[in-house]
């Protein structure tokens, strides 16, 4: 038997039309031009993102898939479920790797906005969550108070910058993200709503999915954080009066994870993600960037969730503010381990979402005003910034922009896409229309205050991902210089390769179509050409003859360097 602990009075006070509900097609057009963008038509590009594609090549041709690898090189750190689905994606659909490789990760950032959403929603609907009733007049019903919270919930995650960019990434990030979004869902199968009876299938349904989102945790290389939220979980669920035996199954998902993690990375031959080693208490500068971090990173779910935490201060020992808060302390815990890595910090993201909903139902009118108006300033002028940047990429016009796009990115020719460019008008007329909306039209419904950052934030990662997509192709990605030094080797031909990362290697292999074989290895004794990164030493490479050096983007640059073999080593037997 659930255990309902007294909870002081709700600081919530909410109306009947406060509650009611964003229309459903609202928030599918907004999932639809927030999470399509990113993924179609985009490369990968260099980083986490790039070395994960590439593990994924190599799987899909045949490498092992129980040792993610490029080349015969173990990829570190170790995560296998990433590459197992891009991999599997390769394989099993009809289409380009790339696009292939992208489906199971939209599909991943899709389950993130969802759980978030259900997360919320049950959570809004427990008896201490509940607003105010009056003395007076008309209550709300919980599900209404709840559909209410839960799209402003959505709309706090949608709009927080930090997930923007590494939530359409093909890599280990992804994975994490939908996995500890899945767990705190799950945690919530156990506490029964006020105006739902108490149903036994729902607490195996959350241990079952407990049981999932750490396999996905563990397997997508965060062992350690996986053991220390399913224990968290545990103690929730002990605390609040589940049944010990599933508090105790709770944790064991946990420890089963890491478990497996460590069998998988012995048999790969490679240690264990290791546990992170910390920032340097003593050094200032790292704890400066680790604010400056969080305060854009966060914004503007931080802000939210920090007064929502002042004015549900005394319901910290309740589940709708003590779970996702216990979430978001132990993923900043470890990013704070990890040196501040943002990867980390993007785990917090659905749990501090549904915490800045907790701060709707209390949010004072000039508070919501200031960041409605702030959302409209920022976020109109950076759409006009891009807007003005592509006019003079195609034009010349202001000349200025067009000077600085031919300086920094050499070798671009822009070219008119009339697909991309109407999907940006018309997503620049709907923002002007939900501007004005906005502003001439004070609607009472708990979810407004965040209707112009999340839109606002989607327009203008829509913008980037149309009009500016095949600037940061060219200029993030390794495309143009695959295909240059594709361009040099004769067809058929291998080429052996040094100093050069594996993400580098899957570039060559993906858009240059190249045969690779790493130097040190017998295989690479057959071929003609060498391929070196732009820091390898000329000493490594004795006997060999520069043909060519390859800059990545500006000369002033890197270079990479294409050797061949002298001609007598060449037609030698």
């Amino acid at each position: 038997m659930v255990v309902t602990m007294p909870a002081p009075p709700s600081p919530a006070l909410v109306t009947p039309p406060a509650v009611r509900r964003l229309p459903r097609w609202v928030p599918w057009l907004l999932i639809a031009a927030y999470v399509l963008p990113g993924f179609l038509g985009r490369d990968p590009w260099r980083g986490a993102e790039l070395t994960a594609f590439a593990v994924m090549l190599d799987m899909r041709d045949g490498g092992p898939w129980l040792i993610p690898q490029v080349l015969g090189e173990t990829v570190q750190p170790l995560a296998w479920l990433p590459y197992w689905l891009g991999a599997a994606a390769m394989r099993g659909l009809p289409l380009p790797a790339g696009w292939a490789a992208q489906l199971p990760f939209m599909a991943l950032l899709l389950l993130t906005l969802a759980c978030t959403w259900y997360t919320t929603y049950r959570l809004a609907r427990q008896t201490a969550a509940l607003p105010l009733q009056p003395a007076f007049g008309q209550g709300v019903r919980p599900a209404d108070y709840g559909r209410a919270t839960a799209d402003g919930a959505l709309l706090a995650l949608v709009a927080t910058l930090g997930l923007a960019m590494l939530g359409h990434e093909t890599s280990a990030a992804a994975v994490q993200l939908a996995a500890v979004a899945l767990l705190g869902w799950a945690g919530t199968r156990a506490w029964p709503p006020a105006d739902a009876p108490r149903r036994r299938w729902e607490l195996a349904q959350g241990l079952a999915a407990t049981w999932v989102s750490a396999l996905m945790l563990a397997l997508a290389g965060a062992p350690w954080l996986t053991v220390g939220l399913t224990v968290a979980l545990a103690g929730w669920w002990w605390r609040t009066g589940v049944r010990p035996l599933a508090a105790a199954l709770a944790a064991l998902a946990g420890l089963a994870a890491l478990g497996t993690t460590a069998v998988l990375a012995w048999h790969a031959g490679a240690p264990l993600p290791g546990w992170p080693v910390g920032l340097d208490w003593d050094d200032a500068n790292e704890w400066r960037g680790l604010l400056r971090l969080l305060a854009w990173f966060w914004w503007p779910s931080a802000l939210l969730a920090l007064w929502a935490l002042w004015r549900w201060r005394w319901h910290l020992a309740q589940p709708h503010v003590g779970w996702p808060l216990t979430v978001v302390l132990l993923v900043l815990a470890f990013c704070i381990l990890d040196s501040g890595n943002d990867r980390v910090l993007l785990l917090a993201l659905p749990a501090l979402a549904t915490l800045a909903a907790w701060a709707l139902p209390t949010l004072r009118g000039s508070l919501a005003a200031a960041i409605d108006w702030f959302a409209l300033v920022l976020f109109t002028g950076a759409a006009a910034i891009v807007w003005i940047i592509w006019l003079a990429m195609m034009t010349g016009v202001p000349p200025k922009p067009a000077a600085n796009v031919a300086r920094l990115v050499p070798g671009f020719q822009p070219a008119f896409e009339p697909v991309l460019v109407t999907v940006a008008a018309a997503a620049s007329l709907l923002w002007l229309g939900v501007a004005g909306w906005r502003i001439g039209r004070h609607a009472p419904a708990l979810w407004k205050g965040l209707v112009l950052s999340a839109s606002g934030l989607t327009l203008n990662w829509l913008l980037l991902m149309t009009l500016w997509l095949p600037l940061l192709n060219w200029g993030l990605g390794l495309r143009p210089i695959s295909e240059r030094i594709a361009a040099l080797v004769p067809r058929g031909a291998c080429v052996a390769v040094v100093g050069l990362s594996a993400g580098d290697l899957g570039a060559l292999r993906h858009h240059g179509g190249l045969t690779l074989r790493r130097l040190r290895t017998p295989d690479a004794a057959s071929c003609p050409l060498l391929l070196a990164g732009p820091r390898t030493p000329h000493g490594e490479l004795h006997g060999w003859v520069l043909r060519a050096e390859i800059p990545r983007l500006r000369a002033s640059r890197e270079r990479w360097r294409l050797y061949e073999r002298p001609r007598a080593a060449a037609d030698a037997p």
